[in-house]
């Protein structure tokens, strides 16, 4: 290792980042620090506005952005996001899969209706466009695929059992992306956060917050940033000789 490898392990210059969810919490922080490493970032949300406000404020940092809504949900969403990336770029090296759905209801009690949208948004969308990016990551020669789980995939999780059951999933199909895409130069590893201080956390009551803090080892939530650097590694050549892998940034909360 000399100077000049090492001042490259973790920069993303000509690199171009597709971010979904990327308008908050996980997601921004993400967009932000593959931005700040060098790369040209795309992002995704539902809502146009939300769209806007982030490539502004991603431009207000000096990177190269361009928002695009859609729903992952939606059957076309992963051909509307790959086009609009490629007519922008020219190119995508690195895939987030981050948006996702928390919908809760109890085993026993699930409807049609939650269990499609869950399994739509958490599983179905990042599959398929991750299928869709394919042939984009390989002419990379450096692509790398993160499919954000969670701890929850492996835990009893009755409370959030559709969301960990479509989590568990990614988690399945990443080994299964990682053997087919080797031969490709694409690494595909899976990032499974624990309990962030964002939006999906807080939503719940203080007492449900304070039994998820006391079971994690660090004793707190975890900050949007500090996802950041576990993301960084995967998506960059520091993490050259790494596919097929779930790592855990969840303060000690999963014992796996």
């Amino acid at each position: 290792m000399d100077r000049i490898a090492f001042d490259r392990l973790h920069d993303l210059g000509g690199r171009v980042a597709l971010v979904t969810g990327g308008t908050r919490g996980l997601g921004r922080a993400v967009a932000e620090g593959l931005g700040l490493a060098g790369a040209s970032v795309v992002v995704c949300g539902r809502k146009a506005e939300a769209c806007e406000e982030t490539v502004e404020h991603l431009r207000g940092l000096g990177i190269d952005a361009l928002g695009v809504p859609v729903h992952l949900g939606e059957i076309d969403a992963p051909d509307t996001l790959i086009a609009a990336t490629i007519e922008r770029f020219g190119q995508l090296d690195i895939l987030v899969n981050n948006a996702a759905t928390a919908l809760a209801q109890p085993v026993g009690a699930f409807t049609i209706e939650a269990w499609t949208k869950v399994m739509d948004v958490d599983l179905r969308g990042p599959v398929f466009l991750a299928q869709e990016a394919l042939p984009h990551l390989a002419r990379s020669g450096r692509g790398s695929i993160i499919n954000v789980i969670s701890g929850a995939a492996f835990m009893f999780s009755e409370g959030q059992a559709m969301y960990a059951s479509a989590k568990g999933g990614l988690a399945s199909i990443t080994r299964a992306m990682a053997a087919h895409c080797a031969p490709l130069s694409i690494r595909v590893n899976a990032l499974a956060p624990g309990a962030m201080d964002t939006d999906m956390v807080r939503n719940n009551t203080a007492e449900v917050r304070a039994e998820i803090i006391s079971g994690c080892l660090m004793k707190r939530l975890g900050q949007p940033d500090e996802f950041v650097g576990p993301v960084l590694f995967l998506a960059s050549d520091a993490a050259s000789f790494v596919t097929g892998q779930v790592i855990m940034a969840d303060g000690g909360r999963v014992p796996y």
